[in-house]
């Protein structure tokens, strides 16, 4: 046992997950910094790297590594000529797509926490347990259910008693801003309820937090509860069973691998768009 609290490597890894969302083309469904691991639902948003003009794509890029000779070049004013511009061109489309790229996302927030941990501690060597692990979130149905099975995690493992108090997650930041009376949360994919044309989450914030809280009261050991007799909106409109949706955010680690949707999900209950669920390891955090 050691007396040394880790407890603000905490606060390094949600600040990192939310900074590089901001740069990336990749937004932030859902996480949740444990102790020693943490989960993250995450949505790829080409439509934003696509709109990227050229220097855009520099600026973010070099906003994380140094960029190349020509990049810098480009950045200071200076003219290029047309086979440089070609050969920066090439690499526009290369960090283009990595700005879009899950790895590259894991890549850059797992070895900067590695990189910081190991300065504190003062060593060298692997910071992290291994490779992250993802599963593919195939519709709806499984989103949400990922995304409440993240926000709660601090819940179920009794650190904490409620939503606004499960610090290090995305429900809890978001129910911050909300109370600030701020409605865009940097680095957080957006609530837009049913706007026809809008990408983002497809459900309604209020909607949201109401499930997660009836699903925190449901699942909570010292204090179950009964199922209301109105369940919220969202369980409504998409014809949630309460006894699958509670099997779903209580195991979906242990009843789900690579891919997951409604399809997996009916078959798996009896024995949660394209996001992505993304967990990394290592004692401690």
């Amino acid at each position: 046992m050691t007396a040394k609290s880790y407890e603000h490597r905490r606060d390094w890894l949600e600040i990192k997950l939310r900074r590089t969302a901001e740069v990336f083309a990749i937004k932030l469904c859902s996480y949740a910094v444990m102790s020693n691991h943490y989960h993250v639902v995450l949505h790829v948003r080409p439509d934003i790297a696509e709109a990227w003009s050229e220097r855009e794509v520099v600026e973010r890029w070099s906003s994380l590594f140094c960029g190349t000779l020509f990049s810098q070049r480009f950045l200071a004013g200076e003219a290029l000529s047309e086979q440089q511009w070609s050969i920066l061109r090439r690499d526009i489309k290369c960090w283009r797509k990595r700005l879009m790229d899950i790895s590259w996302f894991m890549r850059i927030v797992n070895e900067s926490i590695a990189r910081q941990a190991n300065k504190e501690d003062r060593c060298t060597g692997r910071f992290w347990e291994g490779r992250f692990k993802s599963q593919a979130l195939l519709d709806e149905r499984a989103l949400l259910s990922c995304m409440a099975y993240v926000d709660l995690n601090p819940i179920r493992a009794k650190m904490a008693i409620s939503p606004e108090e499960s610090d290090h997650t995305a429900i809890n930041y978001r129910i911050k801003m909300l109370t600030e009376g701020i409605s865009d949360c940097p680095g957080l994919e957006k609530f837009v309820g049913t706007t026809e044309h809008a990408i983002g989450i497809p459900y309604r914030l209020k909607d949201y937090l109401a499930l997660v809280d009836w699903t925190g009261r449901c699942i909570r050991a010292d204090k179950r509860g009964s199922i209301p007799d109105q369940l919220p909106p969202i369980l409504r409109r998409l014809d949630f069973d309460t006894r699958a949706w509670l099997v779903l955010t209580t195991e979906f680690e242990m009843r789900f691998q690579s891919r997951v949707g409604s399809e997996h999900i009916s078959r798996r209950i009896d024995s949660g768009d394209q996001a992505m669920k993304s967990s990394a390891s290592r004692n401690p955090l």
